[in-house]
């Protein structure tokens, strides 16, 4: 009788043993955030901060005699161009002031005609 006490206390201590070391995480648990991590990454960021670099080097190249549109949908021809503003001619005698980030495309030449 007192063998099968300790056969069960032997197998209790086994199972323990096997419930503890099922709950320690190992390297297998980083995978997934890793991966999550990765895949937005090059879906996400890295995309963004190729059009944030183009956008800034459309900005540093705009000169004067382009034609370009603003984000809010304004076609003109720069005829002026500051340190953070832009003098846009968008119809014969009339012009307004933008934002140099505001430009949203540089259209190519012959696409604005003055005096539409």
């Amino acid at each position: 009788m007192l063998d099968f006490f300790i056969s069960s206390a032997i197998a209790a201590e086994d199972v323990a043993q096997v419930a503890t070391d099922a709950n320690q995480p190992g390297w297998e648990g980083l995978l997934f955030p890793v991966g999550l991590i990765v895949i937005f990454y090059f879906l996400l960021i890295r995309p963004q901060q190729k059009r944030n670099k183009d956008h800034k080097t459309m900005v540093a190249e705009a000169k004067k005699g382009d034609e370009i549109v603003t984000s809010g949908g304004v076609l003109g021809k720069i005829t002026e161009v500051g340190e953070h503003f832009l003098t846009l001619e968008i119809a014969s005698n009339l012009s307004v002031q933008v934002m140099k980030t505001s430009i949203s495309t540089v259209m190519p030449k012959g696409t604005y005609k003055a005096g539409c």
